[in-house]
């Protein structure tokens, strides 16, 4: 009896853990995001999305820009996963993008070596 009774309370630890796996996974997270550019371009536009999914949001500059050699840092971000990949749109309409984590104070940095989508297939929102 005592065997069971073990077994038992194992299958609903196990069923607790799984039960409880997904729900802690899909909790948001509170961050910021600091774009530093350093690059000759102007940034018009800052969009998120997801990793794995183009479902860009709202501009979060919204009529500001980032001018060369100045940051801008999107406060008070919640995001439900680990990652978020952030498009800047420069004055020529080309998007840079970089996939950055999630934590406290993230950062990106733009320089002119960063790789940017001027057009073509794909590239645009």
């Amino acid at each position: 009896m005592l065997r069971l009774t073990f077994r038992s309370m194992l299958v609903f630890v196990g069923l607790v853990a799984l039960v409880t796996v997904p729900i802690a996974r899909a909790r948001s997270v509170t961050a910021s995001i600091r774009i530093t550019n350093n690059s000759s371009r102007t940034i018009r536009n800052v969009y998120l999305s997801h990793v794995d999914v183009d479902d860009w949001g709202n501009n979060q500059l919204g009529d500001s820009t980032i001018g060369a050699g100045q940051s801008f840092t999107i406060s008070n971000l919640t995001w439900d996963q680990q990652q978020v990949k952030v498009i800047a749109e420069d004055q020529d309409g080309c998007f840079l993008s970089a996939v950055v984590p999630v934590e406290a104070s993230a950062a990106w940095t733009i320089t002119n070596e960063t790789a940017a989508d001027c057009g073509g297939s794909g590239g645009g929102r």
